[in-house]
C-alpha cells in the first residue's frame, strides 16, 4: 500500500515480495558495526540499499519521462513538482533517498507504534476503560472525522504516552552546522551528532511522576508535561527543529483510530506465557513478535453509542 500510495509504484505479488525482503535487510543493518567485509552486516545493509537504489532510480525514471506531469497523483510526485514549482531540482541521489525514507516512514515505525500501543493497553486495562468511557461520552460513534478525533483528549494523552516509552525510533543525527560546545565537549562543525530519543524520555526533568511508569494524564490538562513549559526537547518521538517527522500528524491520526477500533471490538490477551522482550534497534519490535488472542467483546460492555453499526442490537457480524 505504502509503496502504491506514496510512491506510485504498481508491483506484481513477486515484485513486492521481494522489494520488502530488501527493504527489510536494509533495516535489519541500519546500525552494524562499521565494518565493510564480506557476510558482515554492514556490508549486506550497503547491498539492500544498492538494489533499493537501482530499483527506486527505474521508477524515478519512469516518472519523470511522463508527458503528463501537472497531476499530484502520489507523495514522490508531488515532491517533484513542489520542488520545480520553487524553482529546485531533485538530483537522482536525492530522490531515490526520499523515496526510501517515504517507505521507512510509513511502513516500519508505524507497524512499530501499532505494536507498541496493544501491547501497553494490554498491559494497562485502566486506560482502555478510560478510552470506552471518552468514546462513550463524546458519541463519536459510529461515523468519526477529524474534528471528533481532535475532542478525544484522553486518547490523546495515550497516544503521546505510548510514543514517550516506546518511541518507534531510537534516536536520529544531525549535523552541526557550527562548532559548539556541550557540557564542556566540543562539537567541531560539520561532525554528525546522535541523539537519543529513550534517553530524552526517560531522564527529562520535566516529567512529574517516574519516567518509567505508563501515565497518559502527565500530558493531560492539570500537568502539560509537554507544553511549553516543558522546553522544546523533551518530548521528542518524531524528532525536532525543521527536521522533524512531516507524517507525525497522519501517524497519530492513524493511532487513535487503531485505539478506537480496538477497544470497541475487541478485548485481547496473551498468547504467551509472559510479555516478550523488546529490541530497540533499529525500531521498537517485540524479539519474537507479540503474539495475542483476540475476541469479540460483548455488546453490553459498551453503551450502544459507542459500539460500531455492525454489532448494534446485540449481533456481531464481519469485526
Amino acid at each position: 500500500v505504502a509503496a502504491r500510495v506514496l510512491l506510485g509504484l504498481s508491483l506484481e505479488e513477486k515484485q513486492f515480495k521481494d522489494l520488502a525482503k530488501t527493504f527489510e535487510q536494509l533495516v535489519e543493518n541500519l546500525f552494524s558495526l562499521p565494518l565493510n567485509i564480506p557476510f558482515s552486516g554492514l556490508r549486506k545493509g550497503i547491498k539492500a540499499r544498492d538494489m533499493l537504489h537501482e530499483y527506486m532510480e527505474k521508477a524515478i525514471m519512469e516518472k519523470l519521462q511522463r508527458k503528463n506531469s501537472e497531476g499530484h497523483s502520489d507523495a514522490l510526485d508531488f515532491l517533484i513538482n513542489s520542488a520545480k514549482e520553487h524553482g529546485k531540482e531533485f538530483t537522482m541521489q536525492e530522490l531515490k533517498e526520499s523515496a526510501i525514507e517515504l517507505i521507512f516512514a510509513a511502513f516500519f515505525t508505524t507497524a512499530s507504534a501499532s505494536t507498541s500501543l496493544i501491547l501497553l493497553l494490554l498491559k494497562h486495562p485502566s486506560a482502555v476503560e478510560k478510552i470506552r468511557q471518552e468514546l462513550a461520552e463524546c458519541h463519536c460513534q459510529p461515523e468519526m472525522n477529524l474534528d471528533k478525533l481532535s475532542r478525544l483528549r484522553y486518547l490523546d494523552c495515550v497516544i503521546k504516552e505510548v510514543l514517550r516509552v516506546l518511541p518507534p525510533v531510537s534516536g536520529g543525527y544531525r549535523t552541526a552546522l557550527q562548532t559548539f560546545e556541550l557540557d564542556g565537549y566540543q562539537i567541531p562543525k560539520g561532525w554528525s551528532v546522535m541523539y537519543s530519543i529513550r534517553d530524552t524520555h526517560e531522564t527529562a526533568a520535566v516529567y512529574q511522576s517516574p519516567p518509567e511508569s505508563f501515565d497518559p494524564d502527565r500530558f493531560g490538562s492539570a500537568r502539560q508535561e509537554d507544553g511549553k513549559g516543558a522546553g522544546r526537547f523533551h518530548y521528542i518521538p518524531f524528532g525536532g527543529g525543521v527536521r522533524s517527522c512531516i507524517g507525525q500528524e497522519l501517524a497519530k491520526a492513524i493511532l487513535k483510530l487503531l485505539a478506537i477500533e480496538l477497544v470497541s471490538t475487541a478485548r485481547w490477551e496473551l498468547a504467551t506465557p509472559s510479555f516478550p522482550e523488546m529490541q530497540t534497534v533499529p525500531i521498537v519490535h517485540p524479539v519474537d513478535g507479540l503474539q495475542l488472542f483476540f475476541h469479540p467483546l460483548q455488546p453490553e460492555i459498551l453503551p450502544e453509542s459507542c459500539l460500531p453499526e455492525n454489532i448494534k442490537g446485540g449481533t456481531l457480524d464481519n469485526i
